[in-house]
């Protein structure tokens, strides 16, 4: 017997296997839906990472799963053991006790089925559960603004039989004037009924941090940073920079490139593993250097200071180097493409973004984690 007047509750799937991007943005989401007056509770996959989800949301950590290299093409437990069947088993009975512990009233899954195709060992037996479950719950894929492209045969197909049978809707987390979902899904027309824009999922605007650094430097999750980590430093050295430099690796950097930047990094800069205020820090930067991640380039639109946009491109990502460029076309960034990064070059990005005039920051919608909640409650008709 279920009490008519319970809060309604909310299970949300989040599975990052390489940066902490998905988990950011997942993280508020539920905060929003949270505070809206939801019972969430937030399944995440990939490494713990403290802070998050955060506080006011149930959290149930799977057994954890990682992509083995930067190309998506494996997958590997926590210690790097391949993942096996018996693994696999016990992820998919993890998932399925929560659910039904859960007992939600609506399912949101990160990614899938545009993404996260690895995963679907334990997301169709979860589609299934929801499909068979005497209250049906509403079922819902929350996706960012930009897909992957250059997807294999057949993929667009099975992704929009997916939507139309199982889903109720599909949450794309961004601003339909800067990026539609069919520039990067030939076949958004199939899903078109179904779709919500909710705006990009920004954090509120951040007061300025306690400390003040004039050049932040950041590698998101960090895993595939090291690169652009390098360039960096060279290119401070290039310009015999006096200013003062911060330099966030990701806690996701292996230890071994971490240690080696760490030697090569000049006692003028500040180096760090992980800030949680690095939304606080931009505010007070005269210029950021980033890769072109969801998360990160949603904090520098609340942020001030010029940006040089390095986007991830190995293994035929392309996600980032789409954003990039559109972004550079607003003129709201400078780009150099991993192919082209070297001190020298990121040196010469830097001066020119800090000859251009201010930056007019695109008029996008920023409020996608609250947009993404009230959605949700009314498609629950509270």
């Amino acid at each position: 017997m279920h009490s008519t007047d319970r809060r309604k509750r909310v299970f949300f799937y989040v599975q990052h296997l390489l940066g902490i991007g998905h988990l950011v943005r997942a993280s508020r989401i539920a905060k929003a839906m949270a505070q809206a007056g939801l019972d969430v509770t937030v399944v995440t996959g990939g490494s713990i990472i403290e802070g998050f989800p955060g506080e006011g949301v149930r959290h149930v950590q799977l057994p954890v799963i990682l992509a083995s290299n930067s190309s998506f093409s494996g997958l590997a437990d926590a210690h790097g053991n391949p993942v096996d069947e018996p693994f696999k088993r016990l992820r998919v009975e993890t998932l399925l006790s929560a659910f039904r512990q859960a007992d939600p009233d609506a399912v949101i899954i990160e990614a899938f089925p545009f993404g996260r195709r690895q995963m679907r060992f334990e997301l169709l037996p979860l589609l299934d559960a929801v499909r068979s479950h005497p209250r049906k719950p509403l079922l819902f894929s929350s996706v960012r603004d930009i897909l992957q492209e250059n997807r294999k045969p057949g993929r667009d197909e099975e992704t929009a039989a997916l939507i139309e049978e199982h889903f109720d809707g599909v949450l794309v987390h961004g601003d339909e004037n800067f990026v539609r979902l069919e520039d990067t899904f030939p076949l958004a027309n199939r899903v078109a009924g179904k779709v919500f824009y909710t705006g990009l999922v920004a954090p509120e605007r951040p007061q300025p941090g306690e400390d003040r650094f004039d050049v932040v430097v950041s590698a998101g999750g960090g895993a595939v940073g090291a690169q652009l980590i390098e360039a960096a430093i060279a290119a401070h050295a290039e310009l015999s920079d006096t200013r003062r430099w911060c330099i966030i690796t990701g806690p996701n950097m292996p230890q071994a490139d971490f240690e080696r930047i760490e030697c090569e990094t000049p006692s003028s800069v500040s180096l760090f593993r992980f800030r949680r205020d690095f939304p606080n820090l931009l505010m007070n930067a005269q210029l950021s250097i980033s890769q072109a991640g969801y998360n990160t380039v949603c904090d520098l639109l609340r942020a001030s200071c010029n940006n040089v946009l390095i986007p991830f491109a190995s293994g035929g990502e392309t996600e980032q180097s789409v954003r990039a460029e559109k972004l550079e076309a607003l003129g709201f960034a400078t780009v150099v493409t991993e192919a082209d990064l070297n001190g020298v070059t990121l040196a010469a990005a830097i001066s020119a973004a800090e000859r251009s005039p201010q930056r007019m920051k695109p008029a996008l919608s920023l409020d996608g984690a609250a947009n993404t909640a009230c959605k949700i409650m009314e498609k629950l008709k509270i």
